[in-house]
């Protein structure tokens, strides 16, 4: 008969267990001055460790959410079990025997709570899985683990089994071990079948090899099992469904097993799946975990903080992904949950798209060792990601794709290396430093405000823009005043102020250069293209010259036509306008000279020159041609 434990029962396994042992389970665990060790605080989402934990004493207490007690109270709210079972638990970490008042000899099968009884399943499961590997009906799955480079020692590591072929035989096993089928019905271990209430249950695993899925005190909670034969009309990889026990957002395969390297070397690495977990570890990552089914989320992060001691003096989380388009949106999935950690994130991919275990299987555990040492920060993943989506030889082009990664810049926390990544962005599209600079610093602006409202563009409006607000392909653009503390838009301001008000400077072969320049600022390219469509044909009459292009341009854009074409020049007499606008002009073209010279400079960073000798040696004679077309503006002017 089951009793209450006495209380002197339980005072000795408060008193004889350490506190600081059982946490370290959890919670990464620093000295924090005399007697005192601080941490992550587990239940709730901190960025500052303020969970403390007092060994003399016996008590936790998190200063952030308040939450305190002793060790029963700890596992009782980690590991959600009552009181009565918490103790148990503990006691049986000890070894210390439990005595029961009125002669009870503590809670029989029966009277187990139910996560109790639903961990006593999967421990036999276990068991019997593994045992089964070894049976000659697991031929096959041991086929598998050799073909992939897994001995018999790796699989005992990591708890693989064997789930034997037919409908019943761990259902018979457990049923034989005490267990019912509603029970049994709970674990996820099992599928239903047969017509309303004489519906019968039987083995969901069947002919597969199986991986133990445990929480991080390394009870079993759920398998994940990979199929092995032809005829099994299954998914390749088939995981237990949601219970009480397993929660796949909040699992990661191998956490039981990498846990303490994990808070040991500050690193944690996630890779896809239990073969790639077992690849790492025999090649000497023993930090790398996997997701069960699902994206590293939230809840993920939250366990990887806490072991990592994610409190911004150092750790790192690598992600490895396949380098097909699938691994690719993975990783910038990963990108959008960056910002949860203080660590910095790093991505490792193997340029031929294997994974850790085809890498060790192929190349051996130094490859695998190289993959994970040659990581890059996810964020340079994100912008490469972005930069690929765009065609880098053509302006449209290079500007879609600083508008596109310059908010991921923007992003990047350590204030030091972010203008290092902005120069970096710059040689990549080759453009120049200011222009990407000052789309990063718009884009930080506007993260941190909101994204701009939409708007026509008036005078009143003082909103400042750059590159990075182009609207996305396929949008009608909304214009914004450009920023009159950009010199690149001040200086092609000026150039439309002389067109506007002087186009008798743009005949000749002046004409063509001017039709030529394509501008950084997209309010004044719509007005350049408005130029160019209506030609100089009415330019010798201003006001239908004007009128002319308020026409031609778009409606939101038209009050900026006629601002341009009465502001006055910064000249006196007739001479000086024209010197002023040949200075402007020139100028003007300089700056495009530049532009195209960038733009060649970057083609010729992208290039192979062994392996195109003739196109290298093209851009560089027209680079050259460039800069003595350069020189010779300068001279004129």
């Amino acid at each position: 008969m089951a009793g209450l434990i006495k209380r002197e029962d339980i005072d000795e396994v408060r008193q004889r267990t350490d506190i600081k042992e059982v946490v370290d389970g959890y919670v990464t665990l620093k000295g924090a001055g005399l007697g005192s060790f601080k941490g992550l605080c587990p239940f709730h989402d901190e960025r500052s460790p303020s969970f403390t934990v007092r060994p003399q004493v016996g008590r936790y207490h998190c200063f952030g959410c308040g939450e305190d007690g002793d060790v029963i109270s700890f596992v009782q709210k980690l590991d959600h079990t009552s009181f009565h079972e918490a103790v148990e638990k503990l006691a049986a970490r000890i070894g210390y025997e439990l005595r029961y008042e009125d002669g009870g000899t503590g809670p029989s099968r029966e009277e187990v709570g139910k996560r109790q009884r639903l961990l006593d399943a999967h421990k036999i499961a276990d068991e019997f899985f593994r045992a089964q590997l070894l049976t000659a009906g697991a031929a096959e799955g041991r086929r598998f683990l050799q073909l992939r480079g897994f001995d018999r020692g790796a699989a005992e590591h990591f708890g693989v089994g064997y789930a034997p072929q037919g409908w019943d035989a761990l259902l018979k096993h457990l049923r034989g071990r005490g267990f019912t089928d509603a029970e049994l019905k709970l674990t996820g271990m099992f599928s239903a079948g047969g017509p309303g209430n004489q519906q019968r249950i039987y083995d969901r695993f069947r002919g597969r090899l199986i991986w133990p899925i445990r929480d991080i005190a390394g009870d079993t909670i759920g398998f994940g099992a990979r199929k092995l034969y032809e005829d099994d009309q299954g998914p390749k990889y088939l995981n237990t469904p949601e219970t009480t026990l397993y929660k796949k957002s909040q699992v990661l395969y191998g956490i039981d097993l990498a846990k303490r390297n994990i808070a040991k070397d500050r690193q944690l690495v996630v890779v896809e799946g239990y073969t790639d977990v077992m690849a790492c570890h025999l090649a000497g990552i023993p930090t790398a975990v996997a997701t069960c089914g699902t994206a590293f989320g939230a809840d993920h992060i939250k366990i990887a903080r806490r072991l990592l001691s994610d409190d911004g003096t150092g750790g790192e989380v690598i992600f490895t992904f396949d380098g097909d388009a699938a691994g690719q949106k993975a990783a910038l999935r990963a990108f959008e949950e960056d910002q949860r950690f203080v660590a910095q994130t790093y991505v490792a991919v193997e340029p031929t798209g294997a994974d850790p275990c085809d890498l060790r299987q192929t190349r051996g555990d130094a490859a695998v060792r190289e993959l994970i040492s040659t990581r890059r920060p996810l964020f340079e993943f994100a912008i490469r990601a972005a930069l690929r989506r765009h065609n880098l030889d053509t302006v449209e082009g290079r500007v879609a794709a600083l508008r596109e990664s310059a908010p991921v810049v923007a992003q990047i926390r350590d204030a030091g290396i972010r203008p290092a990544y902005a120069r970096e962005l710059a040689g990549w599209l080759g453009m120049s430093v200011e222009d990407v600079g000052g789309a990063v610093a718009a884009a930080a602006k506007r993260g941190s405000q909101g994204p701009p409202q939409n708007s026509a563009l008036n005078s009143a409006q003082n909103s400042t823009v750059g590159l990075a607000a182009l609207p996305a392909s396929g949008v009608t653009p909304s214009y914004y005043r450009p920023d009159p503390r950009d010199p690149v838009a001040s200086m092609e301001r000026q150039a439309l102020e002389v067109a506007l008000q002087e186009p008798g400077m743009l005949g000749g072969g002046i004409w063509e250069r001017f039709a030529a320049v394509r501008f950084a600022t997209p309010a004044y390219q719509a007005i350049h293209d408005a130029i160019r469509a209506t030609g100089l044909a009415h330019a010798d009459d201003s006001v239908m010259w004007v009128e002319k292009l308020r026409q031609e341009v778009p409606e939101p854009l038209q009050p900026l036509v006629s601002e341009l074409a009465v502001v006055p020049l910064p000249a006196h007499t007739a001479e000086a306008v024209q010197k002023y606008c040949r200075d402007i002009l020139a100028r003007l073209f300089e700056l495009q000279i530049t532009r195209v010279k960038a733009d060649k400079m970057g083609q010729l960073q992208r290039l192979d020159a062994a392996a195109h000798p003739e196109e290298f040696q093209r851009l560089n004679r027209e680079l050259m041609m460039l800069e003595m077309e350069r020189r010779a503006l300068r001279s004129d002017a």
